[in-house]
């Protein structure tokens, strides 16, 4: 809260966004929300009315292509293997 009497404001935090670091993500939630708290808090709050915005009925399938790739980043040298999801774009 700040101002002085008779003209008081409520005023929000400020979302710092670090666009210039390597790690950063359009994507991310911490973009929009300066918590976990406040982004529940909003969910909580208008999640219901967002979601009647365009409702399904029916669940939504993608093709995709599961593959393994082997690596070898583990820290003691070890090779392992990863599932790899391809979104399949040209099915039809």
């Amino acid at each position: 809260m700040r101002g002085t009497k008779g003209s008081k404001v409520l005023r929000t935090r400020k979302i710092k966004q670090d666009t210039e670091r390597e790690w950063y993500d359009v994507n991310h939630a911490s973009n929009y929300f300066c918590s976990q708290g406040c982004q529940n808090d909003f969910w909580r709050t208008h999640g219901n009315a967002i979601r009647q915005i365009a409702p399904r009925h029916e669940p939504l399938e993608t093709p995709i292509e599961v593959r393994e790739e082997t690596q070898v980043t583990r820290w003691d040298g070890h090779e392992y293997k990863t599932k790899v999801i391809d979104k399949l774009s040209n099915v039809g």
